[in-house]
């Protein structure tokens, strides 16, 4: 009777009966009433949960940590999240059980109530045993997991073959034009990720990001004398562009692959630059090292992953600007993950809390 009564005020409260009800039926019977998928797969984000909620949700395990309390009792600490935040969970009755047929990147549904810990939000998850069920494929939306560009990506690309086609080199111009000239490789590039969680960590992040340090470098090009700007726009153009090999898109996020666990980003980028230079023979040895030496060196400090300091003016201002859209990009996605706050937390990324909202801001 509740589940008719429902029905009978389906458009009224539609999005609560797929909610609570959802999964009784099966798919098929869901869309003939009407139900697109992204509404049979409804749930609240992890940024829009708040104390003494009880929460079924479907979330992505970042890390877990099986412990043992003073007493003996041993409980397990998950941090799960979707593409709105994270949160970390607590289990102190099954803990053992799901400890061990949970894994990193798993996909769980999981039953508990939130509380407040040490002013932050936890889930303590329910006696039941069906409290922490891993997901298979199939089993959850992964647009739940994965965010894209807010940016148009067709005018992204655009813009940034329009620098592409203002290279006047006509050797850089046939050089970069070996890898845009690939279909396969625009899907990816276009595509790809930036990165896990730093910056850009999202799909379309990767042409984002190069287009930033694009637009960076041009004008501080037109700003100081001697600076090679085709040399330097070629080099932002590939500077990460081995992130199509070091991440890979699942349908539970964004993973690094094996190639990128073992090489990493920079040398992969290195490779793919010495193959397409193999098909100009007019490039030369000296110009395809200077190019070498901006992806080697684009990080810019060898304690961040660089394998050499830049030393070279196109070098500098290529890690310099990386590193600005770099940082801009970590402060716009704190800016939207907490639109509400005047301060974010202390992010270790950029070492040091940010000033979210000046509007909330008082002397």
């Amino acid at each position: 009777m509740v589940i008719f009564g429902m029905y009978k005020n389906i458009h009224k409260r539609k999005r609560c009966f797929v909610v609570k009800f959802g999964e009784l039926f099966s798919e098929e019977y869901l869309e003939k009433l009407g139900f697109s998928k992204k509404e049979m797969y409804a749930q609240k984000m992890v940024s829009d949960v708040d104390e003494n909620d009880v929460v079924d949700m479907k979330l992505k395990v970042l890390s877990k940590r099986l412990q043992e309390s003073k007493d003996g009792k041993k409980f397990l600490l998950l941090t799960l999240a979707d593409k709105s935040g994270e949160i970390r969970a607590i289990d102190w009755f099954n803990a053992a059980e799901n400890d061990s047929k949970v894994k990193v990147n798993s996909i769980v549904k999981i039953h508990g109530h939130v509380s407040s810990y040490m002013d932050r939000l936890q889930i303590n998850l329910d006696k039941s045993r069906d409290s922490l069920m891993v997901l298979k494929e199939g089993e959850y939306d992964p647009d739940l997991f994965i965010i894209t560009t807010k940016k148009d990506v067709n005018e992204m690309y655009s813009d940034f073959m329009a620098f592409v086609n203002s290279i006047k080199n006509e050797t850089l111009k046939e050089l970069i034009n070996v890898p845009f000239s690939d279909d396969k490789f625009v899907e990816e590039f276009i595509t790809s990720p930036a990165a896990i969680v730093v910056h850009h960590a999202y799909r379309g992040g990767l042409l984002e990001h190069t287009l930033g340090v694009m637009k960076l470098c041009d004008a501080i090009s037109q700003l100081y004398e001697n600076v090679d700007r085709d040399l330097l726009l070629v080099g932002a153009a590939l500077h990460d562009v081995g992130k199509i090999k070091e991440y890979k898109m699942q349908p539970y996020g964004i993973e690094r692959s094996d190639e990128g666990e073992l090489i990493g980003h920079i040398v992969l980028g290195v490779e793919m630059l010495d193959e397409w230079a193999k098909k100009v023979p007019v490039l030369s040895k000296k110009t395809l090292l200077h190019l070498n030496h901006m992806i080697l060196s684009h990080h810019g400090e060898l304690e961040w992953g660089s394998p050499t300091l830049p030393k070279t003016l196109e070098a500098m201002i290529l890690h310099e600007a990386d590193d600005l859209d770099s940082k801009i990009g970590q402060i716009n996605s704190l800016k939207e993950k907490n639109s509400n706050s005047t301060w974010s937390d202390y992010d270790r990324y950029l070492g040091r809390k940010i000033m979210l909202n000046w509007n909330k801001f008082e002397v």
